[in-house]
């Protein structure tokens, strides 16, 4: 075993690249995968017929310019957007919601654009079929209020 490693090393920056994307896949911090490109590089010196030792100065060398200057060009890149731009649940904060199931104070439900939430409200009793608006996200239940500004009826001119 040992023998065939000691002839065949690409194999071991083949493992090492894939346990370096693996990692990465988890962290997503896009350190590991650098180190992957390092491993890719040793792979291909070893391809090409460099000694051990060079494969590893191929893996040290390219990680770490990698490292120094892919990352931080990759993570500007990543948080390239609008500090105010909202995401995930943050989004939903405003939206117009409809109420599937009359909300009070200790529960009910809204459907958010396509999604049925457990939704409450801070005041009074929403019946069904009335628009609210969510004010809030508290864990999986959204906080609504009645919509300040209700639609005219279907067919109302």
């Amino acid at each position: 075993m040992f023998e065939w490693l000691g002839e065949n090393w690409w194999a071991l920056w083949l493992t090492a690249f894939l346990a370096f994307a693996v990692v990465e896949m988890i962290t997503l911090d896009l350190f590991f995968i650098m180190l992957g490109g390092g491993a890719l590089a040793a792979l291909v010196a070893d391809f090409a017929g460099a000694d051990l030792w060079l494969q590893i100065v191929a893996f040290c060398v390219v990680s770490l310019l990698m490292i120094g200057f892919v990352r931080p060009v990759a993570l500007a890149h990543l948080k390239n957007g609008p500090a105010t731009q909202r995401s995930n649940i943050d989004r939903l904060i405003g939206e117009h919601a409809v109420v599937m199931e009359a909300v009070t104070s200790d529960g009910g439900l809204v459907k958010i654009g396509g999604d049925v939430w457990t939704a409450r409200t801070a005041s009074g009793i929403l019946p069904a079929g009335q628009r609210v608006v969510v004010s809030a996200i508290e864990g999986a239940t959204a906080v609504v209020s009645a919509d300040a500004v209700e639609p005219p009826p279907a067919g109302a001119a």
